[in-house]
């Protein structure tokens, strides 16, 4: 009896101890769409995050502790993105390197905030989002990234410049982020003097785009700024090319993908599209850079802003002293800036990134790179 029960006292001490190791992990984790049509973009943030997450543990952690990732897909669906966002604050964690799509973003950031969570959004650029939080008093949601109407500020009055007397068309998804931004756009670029022909939304994940490039043609659309993302442009371009007709298609940052090119082929040539600044040519990313493509993945798109929000979780947990999500978000906001691989990064009374910078990217066989502006 009496070995009964120091052998139970023992099982009870290493499940203790197990708990305590396990509880010295600082769980992060990253939502976002990893499968999908959308699927490369999940993928950008889970190699960014691990990348960031091997390289803070190699160095001791955070506070002495190990980050401990998890990977969650919400297909970039609202009502996934919700139970995703459920499920992880049911799990305990505190920290979300997402979402992706700001459809997708702005209803789970609900549950983040009654759970008391940190979410910080890689690529959602909706201004609802934080914008919203703001409002209702949500302190911990936050995005390293851009907003809809600084991008906006930045390509429409160059639309209306660089095209002038031309025929613009405005075309959106119908979705958060790109009615968002195609809005954006449309009203800076009316502030410049001018006017589209046509402002239009489309079906997103239809196959068949030929009654719209029959539209386009009657219209003599000279350029046309789609607000959505790479498989609806790609079939849209490739239609349009089939229909021997051809126009200046200008996007928002969701082609910087070698997707859009496999969707689009020779048809992509010379789209435009506007990204934040290279992040790839930045000297503080060289090093993070060289070790993710020597995995055998180019971080393309929005890999190295996932890992900047790994590391904003990092210097603001030890900034902080602390894994409180509230004081964490507080510190984060102090002023100071925050050393990442997308450059240093302040963040305002929001959780949005100050003095956001663009290059406008043109593809050409395959790829993409900046224009001289």
């Amino acid at each position: 009896m009496h070995l009964k029960r120091r052998f139970g006292a023992a099982l009870v001490g290493l499940s203790l101890s197990a708990g305590a190791a396990y509880a010295q992990d600082i769980g992060i984790a990253v939502a976002g769409p990893m499968t999908g049509q959308l699927a490369n973009i999940g993928d950008q943030f889970k190699q960014g995050a691990e990348a960031a997450v091997k390289a803070i543990n190699e160095k001791g952690g955070v506070l002495g502790r190990q980050l401990k990732l998890s990977i969650e897909d919400d297909v970039c669906d609202p009502k996934q993105a919700v139970s995703v966002a459920n499920r992880i604050v049911a799990n305990g964690i505190k920290f979300i390197d997402g979402h992706a799509c700001s459809g997708s973003s702005i209803p789970a950031s609900a549950v983040y905030a009654e759970a008391g969570a940190l979410m910080m959004s890689p690529a959602s650029s909706n201004p609802v989002l934080t914008d919203d939080a703001a409002k209702k008093g949500w302190p911990t949601i936050m995005r390293l990234y851009t907003r809809d109407d600084a991008q906006g500020a930045f390509i429409g009055p160059w639309i209306a410049e660089t095209y002038k007397g031309k025929n613009v068309v405005v075309l959106h998804d119908k979705s958060a982020y790109g009615q968002g931004v195609a809005d954006a756009v449309k009203a800076t670029m009316n502030a410049g003097g001018l006017n589209e022909v046509l402002y239009e939304g489309i079906n997103a994940g239809e196959k068949d785009y030929s009654a719209l490039v029959t539209k386009l043609k009657e219209l003599k659309a000279d350029v046309v700024y789609f607000g959505g993302y790479h498989p609806e442009a790609g079939l849209i371009l490739r239609q349009s090319a089939e229909q021997n007709f051809k126009y200046q298609l200008i996007m928002p940052d969701s082609i910087a993908s070698p997707e859009f090119w496999q969707i689009a082929g020779p048809a992509g040539e010379g789209t435009l599209f506007v990204f934040p600044s290279d992040p790839q040519a930045k000297p503080e990313a060289k090093e993070a850079v060289e070790k993710i493509k020597a995995g055998g993945f180019v971080p393309e798109g929005f890999t190295l802003f996932s890992y900047a929000t790994i590391q904003a979780f990092a210097q603001g947990i030890e900034r902080a002293g602390t894994d409180d999500p509230m004081k964490v978000a507080e510190a984060l906001k102090d002023g100071k800036p925050i050393s990442t691989v997308v450059g240093d990064v302040v963040f305002d009374e929001k959780g949005d990134l100050k003095n956001a910078s663009y290059d406008i990217n043109q593809w050409h066989d395959g790829k993409y790179a900046p224009i001289k502006q």
